[in-house]
């Protein structure tokens, strides 16, 4: 079995706030810092595997610390922080810099998991992980328990879309009516 170090799939993308990236509380979007975060976290799970393709299989939290303002920098960091068979849990950081007085702040923290697929789009083994830092050690130990509430909510998933419905709104409304006719009509 393949091993490495949480540190070979560091990822550290640094960018400006733009002001089309605010909203209407001129800090920023949300969304925007999300996609900022699922695209280091794909390519700290492309450098972890060595696959071609890695595909996004949850984004298990998001915590947003501190707000983001167009005066600052964001510095997401993003490495393999535990892994399964195929899976690879990836821990974002993302670090806000105010650029007029250095003054720096934990913005937000997030866990997203990833699965590597071969050619044909199957999963493929990876490397296991082995933590060096306090930091990597504290989130490999507490990454089991993590992966276990992932498949407890991944089943509650399973059920809830047996449950849930795949009809329009107005489609719904139509069968509701047409029902309560016949009710009434076989009454």
């Amino acid at each position: 079995m393949e091993y490495k170090y949480p540190k070979d799939s560091l990822i550290v993308n640094t960018d400006q706030v733009l002001i089309n990236d605010l909203n209407n509380y001129n800090t920023l979007y949300g969304g925007v810092l999300m996609k900022k975060l699922d695209n280091n976290a794909v390519l700290s799970a492309r450098r972890h595997s060595r696959v071609k393709e890695c595909v996004t299989a949850s984004t298990d939290s998001i915590d947003f610390l501190h707000p983001i303002h167009q005066t600052d920098s964001v510095c997401v960091e993003s490495f393999v922080s535990y892994t399964g068979r195929s899976s690879m849990e990836i821990f974002c950081k993302v670090i806000a810099e105010d650029m007029l007085t250095g003054e720096r702040r934990m913005a937000a923290t997030a866990f997203l998991t990833f699965v590597a697929l071969d050619e044909n789009k199957k999963p493929v083994e990876v490397p296991k992980i082995v933590p060096e830092t306090d930091e990597e050690k504290f989130l490999f130990e507490s990454g089991k328990q993590r992966a276990e509430m992932r498949r407890t909510r991944r089943d509650h998933h399973r059920v809830l879309t047996e449950i849930i419905g795949l009809q329009k709104p107005w489609e719904k409304e139509k069968e509701m009516i047409l029902n309560a006719t016949t009710s009434i009509g076989g009454a």
